[in-house]
Formats: structure tokens, sequence, C-alpha cells
């Protein structure tokens, strides 16, 4: 991008996730959020049901998204963890009927190993991986039997950073993708993420949002993931169903830095703002 215009031109890769291939560079692709969780900040508890989870994910698609992301742990501040058996229990189930009944890219949203291996043998195409290969040392292997592509996010306990912020976040994500090539993986099938969110405080958030193409300049696709989170919230003043507009204006900042996939609840209102700003933006 250069200081005369908005457009953005990126090199076009493709993506396999199971039968579906992904050309980033010339769309922006939506992920819908699934948590089939009691205690997500957002939406615990309303798709605990099977059933539920399964209609909203087919509500979710008809409202333009491309991807559904399924969690069966939540990941909000000051969360509970679970077992990977309870966490299984949760998930598979969902990824077994969006497997069966939808064309969809199912994405699992875990960081225990057994919980991805169990959810790809079931149909999940991609793993998402919220410490980005760097707490469970056995998910790079799962990845590589497998062969299935993998994001891996920036994450850390604690919000103090001893070197400039964007730049540890650019670091660790080079380890996971050193990690992940040496692992056996291909680097076709390595996502970035710089998670917005976590390890961050809300003006930390916002200063990797005005820095996401420094991101994006690794020379891999990045997925955005801030719908409805705390920095949002923190500028709106309103609780998290209520940051919706608030997340619709992120994905358009972050088309405009060359972001290839966002994950979002409200569907409907990222994918119009999405196919806008790519309408205008993507050359």
């Amino acid at each position: 991008m250069d200081n005369k215009t908005i457009r953005i031109k990126l090199e076009k890769t493709e993506l396999k996730a199971g039968k579906k291939v992904l050309a980033f560079g010339e769309k922006t692709y939506i992920m819908g959020i699934l948590n089939v969780t009691p205690d997500s900040f957002s939406d615990g508890g309303d798709f605990v049901d099977t059933n539920k989870a399964v209609e909203h994910a087919k509500l979710m698609i008809a409202q333009g998204a491309h991807m559904i992301d399924v969690g069966g742990e939540s990941t909000r501040p000051g969360f509970v963890p679970v077992s990977a058996e309870e966490e299984i229990r949760r998930v598979v189930p969902v990824v077994k009927r969006l497997k069966e009944e939808t064309d969809v890219v199912i994405s699992i949203d875990t960081t225990k190993a057994v919980v991805a291996q169990e959810a790809v043998k079931n149909g999940a195409h991609i793993i998402n991986d919220i410490w980005g290969l760097q707490k469970d040392e056995d998910m790079i292997g799962v990845a590589a039997k497998y062969q299935v592509p993998v994001i891996v996010m920036h994450n850390q306990n604690g919000t103090e950073y001893q070197e400039d912020m964007v730049d540890s976040v650019i670091k660790f994500l080079k380890d996971s993708i050193e990690m992940a090539l040496k692992g056996g993986l291909k680097k076709e099938s390595i996502i970035l993420d710089p998670g917005i969110g976590f390890g961050k405080t809300p003006e930390q958030n916002m200063e990797i949002m005005a820095r996401l193409a420094e991101i994006r300049d690794l020379g891999y696709p990045v997925l955005l993931g801030t719908s409805r989170k705390s920095m949002i919230g923190k500028i709106l003043d309103v609780p998290p169903k209520e940051r919706c507009a608030g997340t619709v204006a992120t994905t358009v900042m972050g088309i405009m830095q060359g972001m290839d996939i966002v994950r979002v609840h409200d569907v409907l209102e990222n994918a119009q703002a999405a196919k806008v700003a790519d309408a205008i933006v993507r050359k």
C-alpha cells in the first residue's frame, strides 16, 4: 500500500482444506464462531445443545460464512479449563454433523492435540491453536500426520513486553512457523493470527490493529479475530452482544491492511462489510 491509494495487491496463494481450496488474495474469507461452551464471554450456553449448534452453523453459512470454527473450551479471561474428554464430548458430535450435513470448511479451536486429532478424524479440516503450536508439543505431530492446515496465534501469559510489542508478536509467530515447518507442515498450510485480546491490554490491541500490515508482511495468510472483544467494549462502553458495529469497523480496517480471514460472531453484517471493502481495496 502506498500513500496515494488504499488499494492492496497481495500475492495470491491457495490453501487446501479438505476438498475446498481457499484462494487467498482474491477475497476475504468469513469464519463463523461456534462456541459449544457454557461459559464463553459473549455466547456461553447458547449452543451447548448439538442440534442448536448445527442449526446456528447453518444460519451462519447462509449468511455468508465460508468456515465454521468449533470450540469446546472457553478462552475468556479467567476461564476454567476442561478435560480433553469433556472437550471431545462437546465438539466431536457437532463436527460430525457439520461434515455430514454441509460442505463448509470446519476448523477446530483447541489447544489440545488429542482433541484436535479426534476432531480431524471426524471431519475437521483446519486446526486453530491459540497457543501457536507452542503449548502442546504433540499438536504439530497431529497436523503433520493428517496434513491439515494450522492457524497459529500469538499468545502469552500477562501483558508485559520486554521489547516493542508488535516485534514480540512477530518473533513468536516466526518461532511457530519454524516449528511447523520443521515438524513436517508445508508453508502453504500455515495461517497466522496476531492474537487480538490474548496477552494484550485494550491499548495494545489497538496498537496491533494499527500495525496489522507488519504481520501480513511475513508472507503468510493472516486471520483477524476481533469479534465483540474487550478492545471494542472499552472504546464503545457496551456489552459484548452490542459490539457488532465496532467489530465491523475492525473488519474493514483489517481488510485494508491485507487480512485474509475474519473470525466473527455476527456473520451477516461482517460478510456484507467485507464484500464492500473487497470491491474497493482489492486489486
